[in-house]
């Protein structure tokens, strides 16, 4: 297939590429280095939304989200120096949760390198651990080239983000180039004899454990192994922030592995004969501290299945690694054959009714029980509803009483950065917009980001951002009363009023101190059809979902005497 040739500006080259590759939404905070290419996207407003962020952090978390939601890389672009620096923020939590995104800088002329002219940056050095790739376009001919490898190294693999940087004057140069064609992500199958491999390593084993995690999955591959842990009774868990990777209300899912996770399901992975992680890295805070599998050979027989060989014996030496995604794995599972009735079938129906019990609502100090909000949210929402959150101890209780039904419904940051909850949720909003959109934010975490309700609204979304104020930074408090009980310092918090902020804004605010408040006060801003703030004030004490303030600081008092 031959592609037209054409000759156009660099800029013109850039925004025709993007429209070839798909891309309807751009993410950015304009700048003077990139003029070109804001004039080049107003010939395709048609075709390409551009949204004006409020600060290019939370314009790169939204072109993260975005690419999580797609599966290709969510565009983000800023002006060079300042706002590359702020976006690196976004750049990294699309690098830590393996997400497809192209951040395009906008960078000094060329003739000018090399001499700290004007926020120059060399950003191949600066982002050079952040990205799968980092490149600069100082030739208008090669910007088709350029932009098909990025799409092409973003989606392979693990993916991930890329940066490609843009000298102002190569986007007003004119040259000829071709229209590359769309890029299409290359899928990667087990391997022959693989699968027969894994069925007999399974056959053999008497407590093993599926744990599920990573990226690239899609609706077939999550009913497939549905599918396949209902046919052999297989225990499912999934890691930090990839709960809906697997149905939840399943009998064979008993857990997510993240911070505060249910001891019982630890216990049973460490116990395990045999672990498959499918997708995940299995990190630290899955591995709890990289405790559940030694490194680099854990005592538990392992099966590894991920799309990037890179990651196979990268950390754990697997006594089985296959290199597929998630979904040319999954499709092969329903030719695995297993006892009808498996040694583990028992273990299952132990761990699900352990990880029921764990999910019943806990007495927590105050009027505010956040365990009985979320629980509350989980039978009231729809299926697909899509959840966001930050960072912050507030997302405890949203992850271990929620239950995730469907792909696509949980976006949050495995690599923990606050102020992610609120660009994620304007984002989902505006890619979904008929479903339910809520953002549960700690006090700490919506202030990080709050000011992209102004973008919120001028584009339209409707999320519903429930903050939940304890007056601190809850997580890092947590930590100071384990350490240096009673020793407070830098963790306390003076807010404003959220309410008059969200008003501003033109939300629909509401405001709660007691649970008994928080479900009339939620299906008023549903009904409001518009953005929504409910602001649920909560007592300090109540500090985790396991244990209060007092108590984390009398059991540090007396570890230390």
């Amino acid at each position: 297939m031959t592609t037209s040739t054409s000759f156009r500006t660099g800029a013109a080259h850039l925004v025709d590429g993007l429209v070839a590759q798909g891309v309807d939404r751009v993410w950015c905070v304009p700048g003077e280095s990139y003029l070109a290419v804001l004039d080049a996207l107003a010939d395709v407003s048609d075709r390409v939304q551009t949204v004006t962020c409020r600060h290019e952090g939370a314009a790169a978390m939204m072109a993260e989200a975005d690419g999580k939601m797609t599966g290709r890389p969510g565009i983000c672009m800023v002006t060079r120096g300042p706002g590359a620096t702020n976006a690196s923020a976004g750049l990294h939590v699309a690098f830590q949760d393996s997400t497809p995104m192209i951040l395009f800088i906008g960078q000094i002329a060329r003739d000018a390198a090399e001499r700290e002219a004007f926020q120059e940056i060399d950003y191949r050095r600066m982002f050079g651990q952040v990205a799968k790739w980092v490149a600069q376009i100082d030739d208008p001919a090669r910007v088709p080239e350029f932009l098909s490898r990025a799409f092409s190294v973003a989606m392979a693999g693990r993916p991930g983000p890329v940066v490609l940087a843009l000298p102002e004057d190569m986007l007003v140069e004119e040259a000829a180039a071709a229209l590359p064609r769309r890029v299409e992500p290359v899928g990667t199958g087990p391997a022959a004899g693989a699968m027969q491999d894994f069925a007999r390593r399974l056959a053999a084993a008497e407590r093993p454990v599926l744990i599920l995690g990573g990226s690239r999955w899609d609706r077939g591959a999550k009913t497939a192994v549905e599918r396949f842990a209902g046919r052999t009774h297989l225990p499912v868990a999934a890691v930090f922030r990839r709960q809906d990777r697997f149905d939840n209300e399943h009998p064979c899912y008993v857990g997510e592995l993240g911070l505060g996770a249910n001891p019982a399901l630890r216990a049973m992975i460490g116990d395990a004969d045999l672990v498959i992680l499918l997708g995940t890295r299995m990190g630290d805070i899955a591995s709890d501290d990289y405790e559940t599998l030694e490194i680099p050979c854990p005592r538990q027989s392992l099966i590894h299945i991920h799309a990037d060989p890179q990651e196979l014996g990268r950390l754990y030496q697997p006594d089985l690694a296959i290199n597929a995604t998630p979904g040319d794995f999954a499709a092969l599972l329903d030719d695995v054959a297993v006892p009808a009735v498996p040694a583990w079938a028992e273990r299952t129906r132990a761990a699900r009714a352990s990880y029921e019990d764990w999910q019943k609502p806990r007495p927590c100090p105050g009027h505010v029980n956040m365990s009985e909000i979320i629980l509350w949210l989980r039978d009231h929402l729809p299926q697909d509803a899509i959840l966001t959150n930050g960072a912050g101890n507030f997302a405890a209780w949203l992850h271990r009483f929620h239950r995730h039904r469907e792909l696509g419904t949980q976006l949050a940051p495995t690599s923990g950065s606050m102020g992610y909850g609120v660009p994620a949720a304007v984002a989902a909003s505006m890619r979904h917009p008929g479903r339910r959109v809520v953002c549960i934010a700690g006090d700490g975490d919506f202030m990080m980001t709050i000011q992209e309700m102004a973008t919120a609204a001028q584009y339209g979304a409707t999320p519903i951002f429930v903050v939940v104020d304890n007056g601190m930074l809850g997580t890092i408090r947590m930590h100071q009363e384990t350490r240096y009980p009673a020793r407070v310092s830098a963790t306390d918090l003076v807010n404003p009023d959220f309410c008059l902020i969200g008003t501003a804004c033109g939300a629909h605010v509401e405001f709660v101190d007691r649970t008994t408040d928080f479900a009339a006060a939620f299906q008023r801003a549903e009904a409001s059809g518009r953005m929504a703030l409910i602001h649920v004030k909560v007592d300090p004490e109540a500090l985790t979902a396991n244990r209060s303030l007092s108590q984390i600081r009398k059991a540090a008092e007396l570890a230390g005497q």
